[in-house]
């Protein structure tokens, strides 16, 4: 029974502790309660406070952007009026202007109604008396003036032909006279040094008596030779000596080549200067190979294609403003390397593309375009590398420098073309005007050569015979002529003479 009482009391006293505790937390909670909704209240208040400060702070605000708002407003509208009465008058002025060009269009219209009425009534009246005239000939338009054309061919072609031959005889004469008055001047003009060893070669004879053979009979060796090799053969009274005159540096030498052949072999007759020549054509050849191996050697540009050494030689018989143009390129091209290498660029690249840059000029005359375009062609056929294009092209800013060495090229360029003695403008305008009297006289048909010679005070032209006849022959060259005072600028004048030969070969057998 103690047990039970007390496991009783025990019970009682828990009961009542979980009660106790129970009403204090709640009177714990109550005044905990009470402190946080104080605490609330108060920041509820100075919630209403702020929010009525913003609120009232909004309105000022809202009602000052209202303002401006609505005094923008204004002024646009003021400018929006103002714009349309600027363009209702605009659309007046323009109805105004579109009313009269509709009137002066409806006049137009009328005067060309008129026209065409009268027009019409000339090309009816034309035909009336076109036909009445063809009634009363018995021909047709065509069919008359074919006639017409026919028998004035047939009657005077050879009347023709003799006029022009004793106007020609008659005057002779006058033109040697002038002819002679033309060479005095050109020798007076072109009396120096650089001129004279650029376009003319002076060859020195054995004996006297070689003129005359070189000559030939009635100058027939002489004009052959003339004919063959593009030069002038000029003989004086200069004891022992004949000067050979071209402003094509390869013609020049390759004549002279023959000539010494010929001179050495001693026969001189028509069938032997073509056989020289052709020789001599052979071995100025293997000499153009040898100068583009010898630049190659003296420059140390290696792997490049046997064609491009050939062009590299032929640049040897080039000038350009009195320069020799292979020597430019090799002078180019060491110039280039040492630049390259002091400023740490790439010397072989340099080096190349200045050896290669003019490689154009070694054909610019037969195929069209400039040098800087025909040496690009030349070097993208024989595979060139794409670092020596960019590096070449460039030099006459005719296309952006694309690299470092592009530019060093181009300065390289400029430093050999700029020292003092290196190029002649004069020389190398008096060669582009022989070159362009030679292209005029190229340009027309039937032509088979045309060599300027005379210092470019004579353009002789050798027609092909089977396409051009007598009559055309004296057309041809009076056309020549026309066109070479049309297009082109020179001093004095210019004698053009064309040649018309008919050879016959048969062989016995």
């Amino acid at each position: 029974m103690n047990q039970f009482t007390l496991i009783l009391i025990s019970g009682v006293c828990l009961g009542l502790g979980v009660v106790l505790g129970y009403y204090a937390r709640q009177s714990i909670a109550k005044k905990k309660k009470g402190t946080i909704e104080a605490v609330l209240e108060e920041k509820i208040s100075q919630a209403k406070v702020g929010a009525e400060k913003i609120l009232k702070d909004g309105k000022e605000k809202a009602a000052q952007i209202f303002a401006e708002a609505q005094k923008e407003t204004d002024e646009r509208r003021r400018e929006v009026l103002n714009t349309e009465k600027f363009l209702l008058r605009r659309e007046h002025l323009l109805e105004e202007k579109i009313s009269r060009f509709e009137e002066e269009e409806k006049g137009l219209r009328e005067k060309i109604e008129k026209v065409k009425q009268i027009r019409e009534e000339l090309e009816n009246k034309g035909k009336e008396f076109q036909e009445k005239l063809e009634k009363i000939a018995g021909f047709s338009k065509e069919k008359a003036k074919e006639e017409l054309f026919r028998i004035v061919e047939e009657e005077q072609r050879k009347e023709l032909l003799e006029r022009m031959q004793k106007l020609t005889q008659e005057g002779e004469g006058k033109y040697e006279k002038r002819a002679k008055e033309i060479l005095v001047q050109a020798i007076e003009r072109c009396a120096v040094s650089q001129t004279q060893e650029t376009t003319a070669t002076t060859l020195n004879l054995p004996s006297e008596e070689i003129k005359g053979r070189i000559i030939g009979k009635e100058g027939r060796n002489i004009k052959v030779f003339e004919k063959l090799t593009g030069v002038e053969i000029i003989v004086d009274d200069t004891p022992e000596t004949v000067i050979i005159s071209s402003f094509n540096p390869l013609r020049r030498h390759i004549a002279k080549k023959a000539l010494e052949k010929l001179i050495r072999d001693g026969r001189i007759q028509p069938a032997r200067i073509e056989e020289t020549v052709a020789l001599a054509q052979q071995e100025v050849e293997k000499e153009v190979k040898e100068a583009g191996e010898k630049a190659i050697y003296e420059t140390g540009v290696l792997g490049l294609h046997p064609k491009l050494v050939e062009l590299l030689g032929k640049l040897y018989f080039r000038t350009s403003y009195g320069q020799n143009v292979l020597l430019h390129s090799i002078e180019v091209a060491l110039i280039a390397s040492v630049l390259a290498e002091e400023l740490g660029l790439n010397a072989e690249v340099a080096k190349r593309a200045g050896l290669l840059h003019d490689i154009g000029k070694a054909i610019d005359q037969q195929i069209q375009g400039s040098h800087v375009d025909i040496g690009i062609k030349i070097l993208e056929r024989f595979k060139e590398d794409e670092e020596i294009i960019k590096a070449m092209k460039a030099h006459h800013e005719e296309y952006p420098a694309e690299s470092l060495e592009a530019i060093i090229v181009k300065v390289a360029d400029a430093i050999s073309s700029a020292r003092p003695g290196a190029r002649k403008d004069t020389l190398e305008n008096y060669l582009k005007r022989l070159k362009e009297l030679e292209d005029v006289a190229l340009s027309f048909k039937g032509i088979e050569n045309a060599y300027a010679i005379q210092a470019g005070r004579e353009i002789r032209v050798f027609v092909k015979p089977e396409k051009i006849d007598d009559l055309e022959a004296y057309k041809l060259a009076k056309d020549i002529a026309g066109r070479i005072e049309e297009e082109l600028n020179y001093p004095g004048e210019i004698k053009v003479t064309l040649i018309r030969e008919t050879r016959v070969v048969e062989y016995a057998k």
